[in-house]
């Protein structure tokens, strides 16, 4: 028996509500706000201070704008001994870039060694889209197949739709909260894919296994049991997963908080889809085929069976 007893199926309209509301609103936030692409996307220069030596934010930002650098966003960065920072630009020629950094060095007093800068053009950034929108359907048609093969078409397409629901979610917060997509977000984004993944089929694998054994119960009680007998595998997964990524953003470890932002909110969201979303839409397709219609008809669906009429 499994250790809870709680009644997905029957919350399943909640769940619904909720995930409407929060693709509704990723949806208007993505379409209103739109998403702050890094200079990987968009071509531009990275300048890394290594020693800020005391500097303030402002007095940073005021000596790239002074040295006519275009949109300069500047955030901190550390080392082992030095607190730094880190500015952006979407000024892309490499050799203008370095003489702007030579006057905002001198502004500052500091020495142009003191900089690292790289540069990448807009050429780039559209082949890094390109790239990641082809990793993005060929791991969505490599799932299609794999599921299809594994366990059945139906649970092929729920899987896919879930997948589709935790993405929307996960960029739509990113909208929401203005974070910049890197090639970090790309990374966190195609290995919520993975983890998603795997929480679904970990609840279809159960659903499978009990089907060959349904008798005595709808195939939508079965499934809730199903979920019952996985759900603490599938909570304990999640947050043994989520422990190292939220570690990252506690201590701020600022290479990784673009891929530990997505990774949070996409480990979450995957848990909850696996349940709340990808079983009852899958349950509910298999209650009309007419083997599960009628046993629904039968025992209804809290599995007991209702009583015969009257002769």
């Amino acid at each position: 028996m499994p250790k809870y007893h709680i009644d997905f199926m029957g919350l399943r309209k909640v769940f619904f509500s909720l995930s409407i509301v929060l693709v509704l609103i990723s949806i208007g936030s993505l379409a209103v706000r739109g998403l702050e692409f890094g200079v990987e996307f968009r071509g531009g220069s990275v300048i890394t201070i290594t020693d800020g030596q005391n500097k303030s934010i402002d007095e940073i930002r005021k000596a790239f704008n002074d040295a006519k650098f275009q949109d300069v966003t500047v955030q901190t960065s550390r080392t082992d001994k030095y607190e730094g920072y880190l500015v952006k630009t979407t000024t892309a020629n490499a050799d203008t870039a370095n003489k702007y950094a030579a006057t905002a060095a001198d502004e500052l007093g500091m020495k142009l060694n003191n900089f690292s800068i790289s540069s990448v053009g807009a050429g780039w950034g559209k082949k890094l889209t390109s790239s990641a929108l082809t990793a993005f359907i060929i791991s969505i048609i490599a799932i299609l197949i794999y599921i299809s093969i594994r366990f059945e078409y139906k649970m092929s397409i729920m899987a896919i739709v879930a997948l589709i629901h935790d993405m929307l979610i996960t960029l739509g917060v990113y909208s929401l909260i203005g974070a910049e997509v890197t090639t970090s977000t790309i990374a966190a984004l195609l290995t919520i894919l993975g983890y998603s993944l795997y929480d679904t089929v970990v609840v279809f694998g159960r659903i499978k296994e009990n089907t060959t054994n349904l008798s005595k119960m709808s195939f939508m009680e079965m499934a809730n049991l199903s979920i019952n007998e996985v759900f603490a595998r599938s909570i304990n997964t999640t947050i043994t997963s989520l422990l190292p990524v939220v570690v990252m953003l506690v201590f701020n470890v600022d290479a990784l908080n673009g891929f530990a932002i997505a990774l949070t909110i996409g480990l979450a969201v995957g848990a909850y889809s696996s349940i709340g979303l990808a079983a009852p839409l899958y349950t509910m397709w298999k209650e009309t085929e007419p083997k599960y219609a009628s046993l629904r008809k039968k025992y209804g669906k809290d599995g007991k069976k209702k009583a015969e009429p009257a002769a």
